[in-house]
């Protein structure tokens, strides 16, 4: 009888925005739950990559699914060719604004995009200024397994392909599926985060981001969703009740 009453002339509206904002909640509280063990499986997947021995690219490269392998250390041996290399804009060392250098490395009939580091904005606009900062002869270079990456889900700028063939000098992002597109030879699918050398404060700077590998907020606020659905839909009928005790 009492069920009858929620959805009353006098309540039905109520009662339909409260079962809508405890639906909202409880999957509010999912998602969070979702996040958790997406969080869970990248650090996972991060300690199993930084757990395994260095990887030689020159000999495992070519026949590995090198993007199963995001973080793993690598190493690569070959000549630079800064030519072909490509900047991404948006870059900041000690509040600096500047870019990082992906120049291709080649060696033996293969090729993979390095992340050199960074160099400042200043004085550094066109391709051929960044011709200054050359290693001649064979380097051995190593560093961290990155995904490349397009426009981000959120925000972000998607960089694009010159419709008459020519290639870009700087990008949005560190595509290297597009940028790939623009060289005259294949490269490997990921690119090399070079290995940074605290003695070395000369650019290109390499540079290797900080992950935190906790489990973050996600199950608190799961909670705290399921806590707020579970007052709403216990406290409001008792509310609904009170009121009609009061016009009896």
């Amino acid at each position: 009888m009492f069920l009858l009453k929620l959805f009353s002339r006098q309540w039905w509206l109520a009662t339909v925005l409260v079962i809508a904002a405890v639906a909202v909640m409880i999957r509010l509280g999912i998602w969070q739950l979702d996040r958790l063990e997406q969080r869970r499986a990248f650090n996972a997947q991060v300690d199993l990559a930084r757990g395994q021995p260095v990887l030689d690219l020159n000999h495992e490269g070519a026949d590995t699914d090198l993007t199963q392998m995001e973080w793993r250390t690598v190493q690569y041996s070959g000549e630079y060719d800064f030519a072909n290399q490509v900047a991404i804009r948006n870059q900041y060392y000690v509040g600096r604004y500047g870019y990082h250098l992906m120049t291709p490395l080649r060696s033996d009939g293969t090729a993979v995009l390095v992340d050199r580091g960074w160099i400042p904005a200043d004085g550094n606009s066109a391709a051929a200024d960044w011709r200054q900062y050359d290693a001649s002869g064979e380097v051995q270079v190593t560093g961290q397994i990155r995904l490349g990456q397009g426009k981000p889900a959120f925000g972000g700028i998607e960089d694009p392909v010159p419709a008459d063939g020519s290639g870009l000098e700087v990008w949005n992002n560190a595509d290297v599926e597009k940028i790939a597109l623009q060289l005259p030879y294949p490269i490997l699918a990921v690119y090399i985060q070079e290995q940074p050398d605290p003695a070395d404060e000369q650019p290109p700077i390499p540079f290797q981001p900080e992950i935190e590998l906790t489990e973050g907020p996600h199950f608190g606020y799961a909670m705290q969703w399921f806590i707020f659905a579970s007052v709403l839909s216990i406290g409001y009928p008792f509310f609904v009740r009170k009121q009609e005790s009061r016009q009896a």
